[in-house]
């Protein structure tokens, strides 16, 4: 540390901790920035520094003894006792402060790690479910307030939970400051993006760009007349694309971070982060930059805040997921934790196939992860289900994978006779004949279509399909996350298309409120399918 740097110190002990946290992760700092930014690096990382030493300074005393237990412990999210709960805060409490006098039931559930999906202040009306953020440093307006966070990241911390949120890096709402300066003319935010003059660049990239939203979203390129551009926006016209490549982007972002951690944030959920470095010729995911940028990131915030864990939302091929934890130079130095997607789906596709040689072949060509990294393994989450079942699996298990794959579309939307499923067809890509699956767990499972019939041993088989799944990623090894109802066995909510800015995306089906009368009352009645879900889910997390 230079004498310089050393002099923005008041205290000894306090210029010795960043000193030695910088000369551990300043090396791999400067060597992704140099990887992405080349000759920009330099002037870069004195810019972060000015944010690094910022947020330091104006971390909370609680949370720097935080830091310190964590770097004691760095396998934290290792532990056997970790336990995941995913949920809308709106869902399940109505308000943070809601969530906050609720925590004793996830406390009694064994819950010690919590994802509240996207709360940060998104746009009005259509937001792709709180993914479009209009402000990283506000809360929505009807959750409550960013002190209502930190109150309850406090109360947490207390209990020995540990708040998650999202991270949205790949985009911002058009709504969104930079964005609206960009539209204005400003030249320093129009380079936050990608903005072009006509279809030329766009048409280029198309070529080899797939579609995430064929269905209310085609294409990856929007026209906006204030900008008088073409906006990359590959998720939906409202989401407008970062441009990565600007090093002032990566500066922003250091910035968000470290003042969210310092807010109580534990775990960051990095949001599409395969689609953040875009190359001409390609898919623009996965690129090399991608992980250099990710690293960059976590070097940050271990000289910072060092409690604070990455996870990846990288919903990718195995051969590529892996890159997200870490390898060869990069290896451990990533993503904390990534979700093990491939483990959701090879479950549901054993559920209905009744074989597991398609799933044993899956898991057994998966690569190693770093020692020092963990899976977030999960039977359901906010999300359709797609069915990233590879050709060259179902090949070496005598299956055709075009076959397959439509097999379970078909089983789990309900048109497979016979099937026990009731879910809905999201996406359905003509050109592919992708169709991705929209449903909560137990309707999925089986239980919405026995409850409808009254037949007692296919109640019995959806309770037992239901347990089934949970006992396997309760033992898989990695973090186990719950989404909310499962405990309960929720069943679809049909009503969801009520809600007009949720009308067109059936996911939603998928996301229905709390029932707390039920998770008062039937799920302790172990007579009820509910309260046989709930004490079976209660056993195998004490087991």
């Amino acid at each position: 540390m230079t004498g310089a740097l050393r002099a923005a110190f008041d205290d000894d002990r306090d210029a010795d901790t960043f000193a030695l946290r910088l000369d551990r992760y300043g090396p791999e700092l400067l060597a992704s920035l140099q990887a992405a930014y080349g000759e920009q690096a330099e002037p870069l990382l004195a810019q972060l520094l000015e944010v690094m030493l910022h947020a330091y300074h104006t971390r909370p005393a609680d949370l720097k003894r935080l830091d310190e237990a964590r770097l004691l412990t760095p396998d934290w999210l290792q532990q056997p006792e970790t336990v995941g709960y995913v949920a809308y805060t709106d869902r399940f409490a109505g308000t943070l402060k809601g969530v906050q006098s609720h925590l004793p039931y996830l406390e009694d559930l064994g819950v010690t790690y919590l994802h509240l999906m996207p709360l940060l202040k998104p746009r009005p009306g259509e937001n792709d479910g709180g993914y479009a953020v209009q402000d990283y440093r506000a809360v929505r307006d009807d959750l409550g307030s960013m002190d209502d966070l930190s109150a309850l990241a406090a109360d947490l911390r207390a209990r020995g939970m540990s708040l998650v949120l999202d991270l949205v890096l790949n985009h911002v709402a058009q709504e969104h400051e930079w964005a609206a300066k960009a539209r204005a003319g400003d030249p320093t935010y129009r380079a936050y993006f990608y903005v072009f003059p006509d279809r030329t660049e766009p048409d280029a990239y198309e070529r080899t760009l797939p579609e995430v939203f064929p269905d209310f979203a085609p294409g990856n390129f929007t026209w906006d007349d204030a900008a008088q551009g073409w906006v990359w926006t590959t998720f939906n016209t409202y989401q407008w694309d970062l441009n990565w490549a600007n090093p002032d982007v990566l500066r922003e972002f250091v910035d968000i971070i470290l003042h969210l951690a310092n807010r109580g944030v534990e775990v960051f959920r990095l949001d599409a982060i395969a689609f953040l470095w875009k190359r001409l010729g390609t898919d623009c995911q996965n690129q090399p930059e991608v992980h250099h940028l990710t690293r960059a990131l976590r070097a940050c915030a271990r000289i910072v805040a060092p409690a604070v864990a990455f996870k990846a939302e990288a919903i990718v091929a195995p051969a590529d997921l892996i890159h997200y934890l870490g390898t060869r130079d990069h290896h451990g130095k990533v993503s904390d934790m990534a979700y093990h997607n491939s483990l959701m789906v090879q479950l549901w596709s054993s559920l209905a196939s009744r074989d597991t040689r398609l799933f044993t072949r899956a898991l057994s060509a998966f690569p190693p992860k770093p020692t020092n990294t963990t899976w977030g393994v999960y039977v359901r989450c906010h999300d359709d289900i797609g069915w990233a079942i590879s050709d060259a699996d179902t090949n070496a298990v005598g299956l055709s994978g075009p076959g397959h794959r439509h097999f379970l579309s078909d089983f789990y939307s309900g048109e497979h006779p016979g099937t026990f499923a009731r879910g809905l067809v999201f996406q359905f890509n003509p050109q592919t004949g992708d169709r991705r699956i929209s449903g909560t767990l137990a309707s999925l499972a089986g239980l919405e279509a026995a409850l409808d019939t009254g037949q007692p041993q296919a109640v019995d088989h959806a309770v037992r399909r239901i347990l089934l799944l949970h006992a396997v990623i309760l033992a898989f090894g990695g973090v186990p996350l719950l989404y909310m109802g499962d405990e309960l066995a929720l069943l679809n909510d049909h009503a969801f298309a009520d809600t007009p800015e949720h009308a067109a995306d059936n996911r939603w089906v998928h996301r229905p409120r709390m029932d707390w009368a039920r998770a008062q009352g039937a799920a302790r009645d172990p007579r009820t399918p509910h309260g046989r879900v709930n004490a079976g889910l209660r056993h195998l997390i004490h087991a």
